[in-house]
């Protein structure tokens, strides 16, 4: 069976594409680095993480990007024998505005070298590749920022030059396009209803591919709109594959909401299955499953990780780690299969040079725990472990001038906690270091020292602001476990931690 979500944690907006006998999954990595997150499959049924496509600042740079702008619904497609990623960048999405910018890059392996960024036209975001008789056409959603106006649609245009063409007017917050020719079908797959809780997947079919099309009369293929007690919620975002003997499998996000509809986890993956019926693609009941049958392929497990980066004999960061708004290199970080050096970097609310490293929380229940190395020469100073959903939400317990503080900032109101010196008897060791532990246990953060706090600021919902009912901030990642360093003097500070260990 396959057990939903198969990307546990911070994984939205799923691209799927079957290239032989292996399956590849993009997701979308918003202000995070690696961009576009890949995990790979050969039985649909077991993932393993491959770490992300964009890893340095030639293929993006997300310096100053807000809390979840950046890398935005990526799309894998297989071409030509080149894999072809489109992904777009936000810069701003705030007060009415999107501006965002599409690019295109390929390579002839999904480990690459990935080409230099193509520049795409397109007017919105969620854009995606068609690919047929050797030319291939762009699809986005189209976002008119006129007053009054926003999601207007969905657009198709050639790469080979010529006009768009609006295929499909805004419906319910049209967006994520996704087209297929099937049977002489040309079948286009949007999301609809916003990606929270009214979220859904509809397909719509032509004989013509820039249509007129129609709605399958079913209704939406996906959704769990109108039932709040599935486990599964906010389902949408699909995306078809076809596996070598001829099933079909719907790649979708969606969530699993705390006792108060929170979304700790953020916007996950799953997949369900797919059947024909009437010549329009079907999921069972319209709603999505947390087990689903596995496609007649050879079960393909993959190895046990080992050691606390995944790879112990080679250095640098293994695929489950991520860095903030800045790609990891020599400058400021030195992984190795001991641990982690880091050099310090803006405060925690710096869009710009953050030193954070990180690691998305998987499970409800979990933690992280470390030993670290550092001494604070000043105020200025100061390093330790967090708890993360975005620049303005977040639990810290940091080594600082003042000893060990526990902070929680929440929508950007701090609250601290001194709670002692940093060493002997609040976490010292007999070499000097000090160790650090954060726990999840359902709606509690909970660190080795200091009281319980609140998991469910770390949410996508509360990380969510309006004013005058107009997008501030929006909250489309999840949580995250990690290690922060900053240096506000730039007086070249590092802290080191060892002894890492995440367990769920």
């Amino acid at each position: 069976m396959i057990r939903n979500p198969v990307l546990p944690g911070f994984d939205p907006d799923p691209s799927i594409v079957r290239v032989g006998d292996d399956y590849y999954l993009a997701t979308s990595t918003f202000e995070w680095y690696p961009g576009v997150r890949v995990h790979h499959s050969r039985d649909l049924v077991n993932w393993r993480p491959l770490g992300g496509i964009l890893t340095e600042r030639r293929l993006l740079d997300l310096s100053g990007v807000p809390d979840s702008g950046g890398v935005w619904a990526p799309d894998l497609t297989y071409h030509d024998g080149l894999f072809h990623l489109v992904y777009g960048v936000m810069d701003n999405y705030a007060l009415g505005y999107k501006d965002v910018t599409n690019y295109l890059i390929t390579a002839p392996s999904i480990e690459g070298p990935w080409s230099d960024p193509v520049r795409l036209p397109g007017r919105g975001f969620d854009a995606s590749l068609y690919h047929e008789d050797g030319r291939s056409w762009l699809l986005n959603m189209v976002f008119d920022s006129r007053p009054g106006r926003g999601f207007a649609g969905i657009e198709l245009q050639s790469l080979d030059g010529g006009k768009p063409e609006l295929i499909l007017p805004n419906r319910s917050v049209t967006e994520g396009p996704h087209l297929y020719k099937i049977d002489g079908w040309y079948y286009l797959m949007v999301a609809e209803g916003g990606t929270g809780y009214e979220h859904g997947v509809t397909v719509l079919r032509s004989r013509s591919m820039s249509g007129p099309y129609e709605e399958d009369p079913a209704g939406p293929m996906l959704t769990s709109r109108h039932d709040r007690s599935l486990e599964l919620q906010k389902a949408g975002h699909g995306c078809l594959v076809r596996t070598q003997s001829g099933e079909w499998y719907l790649s979708h996000l969606m969530a699993r909401p705390y006792h108060n509809g929170r979304c700790v986890l953020g916007r996950e993956t799953a997949l369900q299955r797919v059947t024909w019926e009437d010549g329009w693609p079907r999921v069972a009941g319209g709603v999505p499953a947390v087990e689903v049958a596995a496609p007649e392929l050879p079960a393909h497990p993959w190895p046990a990780s080992e050691g606390w980066n995944g790879s112990p004999s080679a250095g640098g960061l293994g695929p489950d780690w991520s860095t903030l708004r800045r790609p990891a290199s020599p400058d400021w970080l030195a992984a190795d299969q001991d641990g982690l050096t880091v050099q310090g970097g803006q405060s925690p609310y710096g869009l710009r040079t953050p030193s954070l490293v990180a690691r998305r929380v998987t499970d409800r229940r979990c933690s992280l725990e470390t030993v670290m190395r550092f001494e604070p020469d000043s105020v200025h100073q100061w390093a330790g472990i967090v708890a993360y959903y975005n620049s303005r939400n977040w639990h810290y317990l940091a080594v600082t001038a003042d000893g060990l503080v526990l902070t929680t900032s929440d929508q950007g109101t701090r609250t601290e906690h001194v709670l002692g010196p940093a060493g002997g008897p609040v976490g010292g060791t007999a070499g000097g270091g000090v160790e650090l532990r954060v726990e999840f246990d359902g709606p509690v953060v909970r660190f080795n020292h200091g009281p319980d706090l609140d998991a469910t600021i770390l949410s996508d919902e509360h990380a969510d602001e309006f004013i005058d009912g107009k997008v501030r901030a929006f909250g489309f990642t999840g949580a995250f476990v990690g290690f922060w360093v900053q240096d506000l003097a730039g007086e070249g500070c590092s802290a080191r931690f060892e002894q890492i260990s995440y367990r769920t």
